[in-house]
């Protein structure tokens, strides 16, 4: 068992829903557990059997370990929940927010970390539960981490690697929010660097719409199998913030804002004014057809996580109508159109055979 047992008090806090003030607890950022989830990515391990964890008590990697758990109680930010376990202190997982202004606005992202026997003098294992969706360069579709502080970067310059002495999990985290999940994604690829190559920027801003897409899809599919000990995190952070992650889809979806743009998210629910000087920017049809077609599973997932978005349903069935009656009026004026022309090359015929003009 851990020698550092965090047992703080719940978290309580009071919200009004329906004009019904109603207390909820509040999930806590860093948090002990009992048992590791089985559905940890580092709960298995050879031969199909349950992993054992090989960090004893009196080793060094035990003593980071339990620093680290202090570190992480004490300093970690709002947006990044973590989860350790009683009895193996060698795994954790770990929730990140997605920043405002990047094209992660508001969703939720999964890392599940395995610590080595060796540790610190082996940097921590990290995997990105990514549903098999690349949504950035540095986070590959089958989980990989691809960071200079894990060790993990095809070119790691002096000083930017695993410091044993130094480098902890909690610097991996915040890296991660920060460096990772930024404003342009495109430039974390190696050899996109470089700003003033012609295109670049446009590359940039479609690679961004196509991460948004991708954000939405990781959403919905963690409504619909959220990871154990989250499932209460998911829940709520969706319930909170479906109302304005709709609200950003309808802005980017009527042209009226540009990815990243969308103002942040404030926890009474208001949005805080936008401060982008960037010039604004028509988004692109292909994203816009595509924020079009994950709109409604967006709103389908939100209503099963309990958020009262009927106000986003009614709208959208509204505007469904009167699309569909466009494409029906549209359909008959073609089919009109059509049946006007074969008449008309009917008569022309006729009139031909017999020498009329």
């Amino acid at each position: 068992m851990a020698a550092l047992s965090v047992k703080k008090p719940e978290i309580e806090e009071e919200k009004v829903s329906n004009g019904v003030t109603v207390i909820e607890k509040k999930f806590k950022n860093f948090d002990i557990l009992p048992d590791v989830s089985s559905d940890h990515l580092y709960y298995w391990g050879r031969g199909g059997k349950r992993s054992n964890c090989s960090i004893t008590p009196t080793s060094v990697a035990y003593k980071k370990i339990m620093k680290e758990w202090r570190i992480l109680e004490k300093d970690l930010p709002d947006s990044i929940y973590v989860r350790a376990y009683e009895n193996q202190i060698n795994l954790l997982r770990a929730a990140i927010v997605g920043p405002a202004g990047t094209p992660y606005h508001d969703g939720l992202f999964f890392f599940d970390i395995l610590f080595p026997s060796d540790y610190p003098f082996k940097p921590p294992i990290v995997t990105y539960h990514s549903f098999g969706l690349r949504i950035n360069p540095n986070l590959y579709a089958n989980g990989y981490v691809c960071l200079s502080l894990l060790s993990t970067w095809f070119s790691i310059r002096k000083g930017e690697g695993w410091n044993p002495n130094q480098s902890t999990i909690f610097q991996v985290l915040v890296s991660i929010q920060g460096m990772v999940l930024n404003r342009d994604p495109f430039f974390n690829e190696p050899g996109t660097g470089f700003i003033l190559i012609p295109g670049q920027n446009k590359r940039s801003i479609t690679y961004s719409e196509n991460v948004f897409i991708l954000s939405c899809k990781t959403m919905i599919y963690l409504l619909r199998r959220p990871p154990n000990d989250f499932d209460e995190l998911v829940r709520s952070h969706f319930r909170d913030r479906a109302s304005h992650i709709l609200a950003a889809c309808n802005a980017y979806m009527n042209g009226k804002q540009r990815i990243c743009d969308y103002p942040a998210y404030n926890d009474d629910g208001s949005s805080s004014s936008s401060s982008s000087s960037r010039p604004v920017k028509k988004e692109s049809r292909q994203f816009k057809e595509a924020v079009v077609k994950v709109y409604p599973s967006l709103l389908t997932a939100f209503t099963y996580a309990g958020d009262s978005v009927k106000s986003f349903v009614d709208e959208y069935k509204r505007e469904n109508k009167e699309r569909m009656s466009a494409i029906r009026v549209k359909k008959v004026d073609a089919e009109t159109k059509k049946k006007k022309k074969m008449n008309k090359g009917f008569w022309n015929k006729i009139k031909g055979l017999f020498g009329l003009k």
